[in-house]
């Protein structure tokens, strides 16, 4: 988890990660929590990994951002899950978190799914909410994210980021 923080560039986080873990000598809470969301999700249990979820904050652990990235990126591979995938990047924003380009690519790609006009301008809408939030999407690095995809998604993916960059 500590190398994902970094590698994601939450150095802060993962300084305070690794210092819990140096100072408790066992893995902190947050660490089991995600793992057992991890093991919903690896079995297609996605209505599963959101009660893991829910249960770990009913429990008073914090999320960190490596377990919203798990979270959201679960969350949004299930079209049942997508509105709980925007609403749970949102609140990481909210908590201070910055989404990964990973993470911010693949709800992109739930609204591209959805492969329709009034998904578009949501997924317009809500870039723009999370620009007003201070997060700058990066096209460059999310061509890298989507590399294999469906070129139709792609486009329209791209379509939706960069309509918002431009106004």
């Amino acid at each position: 988890m500590y190398t994902v923080l970094v590698n994601d560039g939450n150095k802060d986080e993962a300084t305070e990660f690794y210092n819990e873990v140096k100072e408790m000598r066992v893995e902190p809470m947050v660490v089991i929590h995600t793992s057992v969301i991890k093991a919903y999700l690896k079995f297609d249990k996605t209505k599963g990994a959101l009660e893991a979820y829910l249960a770990m904050l009913a429990a008073g652990v914090t999320p960190n951002s490596y377990t919203y990235t798990v979270l959201i990126k679960g969350l949004a591979a299930d079209p049942d899950f997508f509105g709980d995938a925007k609403k749970y990047l949102l609140e990481m924003m909210d908590k201070g978190k910055r989404p990964n380009v990973a993470t911010f690519t693949v709800v992109m790609e739930g609204f591209a799914k959805q492969e329709d006009k009034a998904a578009e301008e949501e997924g317009k809408a809500f870039v723009q909410v999370m620009m007003d939030k201070g997060f700058l999407p990066n096209a460059k690095a999310m061509m890298n994210v989507l590399k294999g995809r469906p070129t139709p998604v792609i486009r329209s993916i791209m379509s939706i980021v960069i309509f918002t960059l431009k106004q």
